[in-house]
């Protein structure tokens, strides 16, 4: 599977590029100043402000502190009419980084590392943004609070909107059997931020562990980070399937980040990518059970809060040996 970003630039990284720089990139040198600032406090009265220099507090190695990064924004926000002088780094959204993982002190960023989330924007000032913070690589509008994706076949899709620049981030998560990198264009996939070992994958490990080289279904797949763990673990075949086809797309780009050679059918419903032990579709769980030619160990429902899965459960369990409720 050909990996080109869909905004043209070099934005998918290979896995070994990241697991060789991820550990400190976003970690101050030692001439990086350190900022306290007062989120709550309205910007026009912080003092920290009115001490940095012509380069907004840009060290000389390029990064800066996300506090001065989220300050910039506002402060373009507010000179755009988003924001008021009495709003707060709190009201500027929601910072993304890239690529995330779990960090133990504020991130300094470089170029290209941020996307920002906002309830509040313009694609003037989206654009303005990127133009201006050479740490932003894309602005969203839209409102953490709402689930991105779509819940079941017979519900709207929700996304964000892009304003400005590119949406696509890479979450690095802690598995048992390694690390995974997890790409997605944010506008169109749920936010899940990395932890040191996610809830999720310690239930995973728990299921797998009672199988010797199972076979898997992850029929509500997201952006494929569970299937892809089983896969690492010894899986002996996954189907992965979400009948969100950006959710089925990100995933068959995700395998192929993740060394697990993909053939991309280009088709948007039914089987859209194959591999050696795995295929990727696009469908809804009552259809997909039609054409799947084999049984299966274990099937994994991973379903938005608040969705039931008793239908999906009452779909599949046919079919399983186990189902399970991520």
């Amino acid at each position: 599977m050909e990996l080109i970003c869909k905004c043209g630039d070099d934005c998918i990284k290979s896995t070994n590029i990241i697991s060789e720089s991820f550990k400190s990139h976003f970690k101050p040198c030692d001439n990086c100043k350190e900022y306290k600032f007062k989120k709550y406090s309205p910007l026009k009265i912080q003092i920290e402000l009115k001490q940095l220099d012509a380069n907004f507090g840009k060290c000389n190695c390029g990064k800066r502190h996300l506090d001065v990064v989220m300050a910039h924004i506002l402060k373009i926000m507010i000179v755009e009419g988003i924001k008021t002088e009495e709003s707060t780094l709190r009201d500027v959204g929601v910072p993304l980084i890239t690529p995330a993982y779990p960090l133990d002190e504020v991130p300094y960023l470089s170029e290209n590392s941020l996307v920002i989330l906002s309830k509040e924007m313009d694609k003037k000032c989206a654009e303005k943004i990127i133009n201006e913070v050479p740490e932003v690589k894309g602005v969203l509008k839209g409102d953490l609070k709402n689930t991105v994706g779509i819940k079941d076949s017979n519900s709207t899709p929700y996304t964000y909107d892009l304003l400005g620049g590119c949406d696509l981030r890479c979450d690095i998560i802690n598995t048992p059997w390694g690390i995974i990198f997890i790409y997605k264009y944010q506008g169109q996939m749920h936010i899940e931020l990395p932890k040191p070992l996610s809830p999720k994958i310690i239930h995973l490990k728990k299921v797998l562990d009672k199988y010797d080289n199972p076979k898997v279904l992850d029929c509500t797949c997201g952006p494929g980070t569970l299937g892809i763990a089983a896969l690492l673990a010894g899986a002996n075949r996954v189907v992965f399937n979400d009948v969100w086809y950006p959710a089925s797309y990100t995933t068959a780009m995700n395998l192929e980040i993740n060394d697990f050679p993909t053939e991309y059918l280009g088709t948007k419903k039914g089987l859209i990518a194959t591999g050696d032990n795995f295929e990727v579709y696009c469908m809804d769980i009552k259809d997909l059970i039609k054409v799947l030619d084999d049984s299966f160990d274990i099937c994994l429902i991973d379903v938005f809060p608040g969705v039931d899965s008793t239908s999906f459960i009452e779909a599949v369990e046919s079919l399983c040996l186990e189902v399970v409720i991520i």
